[in-house]
């Protein structure tokens, strides 16, 4: 059975593309709350699930035996834009466990923002703390310091950090993460393919605690304050991640994967999310997340209009035309 259509893309009156794709809500218990598609079926997080990520190396000590700040913490949850205080950021995390770029595995590519890629041509090319995931790596590293492991390999599947990291999603996904559901991620660190109803349950877990040891729980409460804290910096300007946090702040946490994935938690209802489109569009996954916040979240007057930039975006042209916008279905 296919998906349904979630979100239509209009130009003036007409439908002009169509976004199918799959969605569940569920509590801490794992009760499922919403389902809308196949929500059984395994999907890859890729960069969704960058806060459970970095909750081993909260939960170890290595945050505090390091000196990690706020915004360094809020960087290993990151798919950063590579503008420079997210460099300089990530920077400063290496220099704490006496490493540099050279440590980094997860290689180079230009910056997200557009403005700090122009900056960066116009002075020389892009280097692994530009990758969006460098923050991640950093904080892998800095596990893999803590654990007393050789840092050369840490991004490796057999690799102690990795392992750690696997045993963490499994507890908060409840699912085996076999060898058969393993791949390499963007940035060559191991992503595991979880069905999307368990992916919500993790974050339903994230969000309260719920069915977690009191150090696990702890850790990932620090990180959801940190990044509601810091919203910046786990994202940068622009982005709906930055944004949907600085406009909520601790009521909500999003995080943005590769190929149309969105993970997501509203604390105070101890509600878990999870999104699939089935074509990868991250456009429509925003949508998605802006609709389910305003059908779950209690909402007053100001906070329903800033919202609603969100669920329903305008599009417009090169001259600033609006041509179209992009519309959640009755489906949702």
């Amino acid at each position: 059975m296919s998906n349904p259509i979630l979100v239509e893309v209009t130009r003036s009156p007409l439908v002009e593309s169509r976004h199918r794709g799959a969605v569940v809500v569920t509590d801490a218990e794992g009760a499922v709350v919403l389902a809308i598609g196949d929500v059984t079926a395994p999907v890859f997080p890729r960069s969704a699930i960058k806060a459970l990520q970095a909750l081993a190396m909260v939960e170890s000590g290595a945050a505090d035996r390091y000196g990690l700040t706020d915004e360094e913490l809020a960087l290993a949850c990151a798919s950063h834009s590579g503008e420079p205080a997210h460099v300089a950021g990530v920077e400063r995390m290496l220099a704490k466990i006496g490493l540099d770029r050279s440590a980094l595995r997860c290689g180079a590519h230009w910056p997200i923002s557009q403005t700090a890629a122009a900056a960066l041509a116009r002075t020389g090319a892009p280097s692994a703390l530009h990758n969006n995931c460098s923050g991640k790596h950093a904080g892998f590293l800095c596990l893999a310091c803590a654990m007393g492991a050789e840092t050369a390999d840490y991004f490796r599947p057999q690799h102690p950090v990795q392992r750690q990291v696997r045993a963490v999603l499994e507890d908060f996904t409840g699912a085996v993460l076999s060898e058969d559901v393993c791949a390499i991620d963007g940035c060559s660190v191991p992503t595991w393919a979880v069905p999307l109803q368990n992916l919500a349950h993790a974050f339903a877990k994230f969000a309260t605690g719920h069915g977690l040891t009191r150090e696990r729980a702890a850790a990932a409460a620090r990180l959801r304050e940190v990044c509601a804290r810091q919203p910046w910096y786990v994202a940068g300007t622009g982005r709906f991640c930055t944004e949907i946090m600085q406009l909520f702040g601790a009521r909500v946490f999003v995080k943005t994967g590769a190929e149309g994935v969105y993970c997501g938690a509203l604390p105070e209802l101890g509600l878990g999310i999870a999104i699939k489109c089935d074509d990868g569009a991250a456009r429509a996954a925003q949508a998605i997340m802006a609709a389910l916040i305003a059908r779950f979240l209690p909402l007053d007057a100001a906070e329903q209009a800033s919202l609603a930039a969100y669920t329903r975006p305008v599009l417009r042209n090169w001259n600033g035309f609006e041509v179209g916008l992009i519309r959640v279905t009755d489906a949702i």
